[in-house]
């Protein structure tokens, strides 16, 4: 089977939709010159060196891209259908196509009025038909090697009895294949020894659903449980949502299933698709744009006050200013995040430890940093890194996540995201200073999950805001 490679099938996206922005582009110009106020332009050399003309064609494609990354054209690349993608074109063509014709053709020289009607309508299709083509191939394309088992998506079977093996068999009886390559199965009570051992490998049980999902790549979870093994599902659902793949489950259990779902057709086997979008893509990106940007400004503009907390650190005890220490991030993948060293360098010489309200670790600089939340400023480089977002739940380290987790498995749950330099949590809550305290402000993080929004963003750092001016921080 052929290997995907999703950033070169993003980056043909990405090439197409630029040169079509390009070339509609100057089309659109000369259209709009030589035919709509063609008096004022007798001179096609003129046209050529028209400074509006140059700076189009370098400005309007990086808009289009910018719409079409916003909008989440780039997610997902390998699950687009052609009637999908025929609308998404239709509506952001639309919406790029309004946005152009207020900001720049409004004021044109005109006619009459019906000039204006002529100008959106010959910009749309233009637009429209030169992206849709393109798209319109790939698409084909990448539909054409799922259906003939070309490329797919590493699949792994939750199940080994009478339901996973007649899902099994269902799929490969279909002459068109979703792309579902299925790479094995996992148990829930039952030994290797079961129906489905004689057609896939057995790659173990629930014990080791996260590792097995790691190791294989896997991409697409469908969960064929029995009847008999319905008690497992919260189990099964809280760890697979910690990881990065889509869940899907036979219609049985649709009544037993928590969360968003919608129905999911593997050209005639019919499944259930759990939502594990927190946000919409175009959210998500919309996050991730405010993330590098608002973290560029802070690191510029807070440069001189962060070089006086440097030296600040530095004057008030012995040791580095920087201190940097492994959290577990989204996904569960290992980052080193950077703080502003609040504490004495053998602080943790007898083992972790959290941080109480008197501690004597803290020095008094650090004491006052932490009012402020100054501490957490170096990790604005986190997250232009891509590590942390701005807002998000706390990253914590492995040694913790282990006692909570025993303690309250849905903490798994934030993985999905990833995590913040402050979240509802740390302004609700703040410090935690035991696991019992983790696990309570852990309730505010996943009341974050759920409602996760630009808006909710927006009001967690106005909070933060307040708490950093009120130095109420612990």
């Amino acid at each position: 089977m052929e290997k995907k490679y999703p950033r070169l099938q993003i980056a043909k996206y990405v090439a197409a939709d630029y040169f079509s922005a390009m070339v509609s582009w100057i089309l659109f110009y000369t259209f709009r010159k030589k035919i709509i106020v063609a008096p004022l332009y007798d001179s096609v050399g003129q046209d050529l060196n028209d400074p509006t003309l140059i700076m189009g064609i370098v400005i309007i494609p990086l808009f289009w891209l910018l719409i079409y990354y916003l909008s989440g054209e780039y997610h997902n690349i390998y699950k687009k259908s052609r009637l999908q993608e025929l609308g998404r074109t239709i509506f952001i063509t639309t919406l790029g196509v309004i946005i152009i014709f207020f900001i720049l053709i409004l004021d044109d020289t005109i006619i009459s009025y019906k000039n204006y009607y002529q100008s959106f309508l010959f910009l749309w299709g233009v637009h429209f038909s030169l992206t849709y083509l393109p798209r319109l191939i790939f698409t084909t394309r990448t539909i054409h090697k799922l259906h003939n088992h070309i490329i797919g998506f590493p699949t792994l079977i939750i199940g080994s009895d009478e339901q996973a093996l007649q899902l099994y068999n269902d799929l490969q009886k279909k002459p068109k294949s979703a792309g579902n390559q299925i790479v094995g199965f996992v148990t829930i009570n039952g030994g290797p020894k079961t129906p489905l051992s004689n057609h896939i490998p057995h790659l173990g049980n629930l014990n080791n659903l996260i590792e097995t999902i790691n190791n294989q790549k896997i991409e697409e979870v469908i969960i064929a449980i029995e009847p008999s093994e319905r008690e497992k599902i919260q189990q099964i659902l809280t760890k697979t949502k910690a990881t990065n793949v889509m869940i899907k489950a036979i219609p049985d259990l649709l009544n037993i299933l928590s969360g968003s779902v919608k129905m999911s057709s593997l050209f005639g086997v019919p499944l259930i698709e759990l939502s594990h979008e927190l946000m919409p893509a175009w959210q998500e990106n919309v996050k991730r744009v405010m993330d590098v940007v608002l973290s560029s400004v802070a690191l510029v503009v807070l440069s001189p006050f962060l070089l006086v907390l440097a030296i600040g650190v530095k004057l008030s005890s012995k040791g580095p200013v920087i201190y940097s220490h492994e959290r577990v991030g989204r996904f569960g993948k290992l980052f080193n995040i950077y703080k502003f060293r609040s504490m004495y360098t053998d602080a943790e010489i007898n083992g972790p430890a959290l941080s109480s309200k008197n501690d004597p670790r803290v020095t008094p600089f650090g004491r006052m940093m932490r009012k402020m939340r100054f501490d957490e400023l170096p990790q604005f480089y986190n997250v232009l890194k891509g590590d942390m977002s701005i807002v998000g739940p706390r990253p914590e380290r492995q040694y913790y996540i282990q006692q909570i987790v025993d303690k309250a498995p849905y903490y798994l749950l934030l993985f999905k995201v990833r995590p913040g330099i402050t979240s509802w949590g740390q302004v609700k809550f703040g410090y935690a200073e035991n696991v019992e305290e983790m696990i309570e402000r852990l309730n505010y993080d996943i009341i974050y999950l759920e409602n996760m929004s630009i808006y909710i963003d927006l009001k967690i750092m106005i909070y933060t805001i307040k708490t950093i001016m009120e130095a109420s921080g612990k």
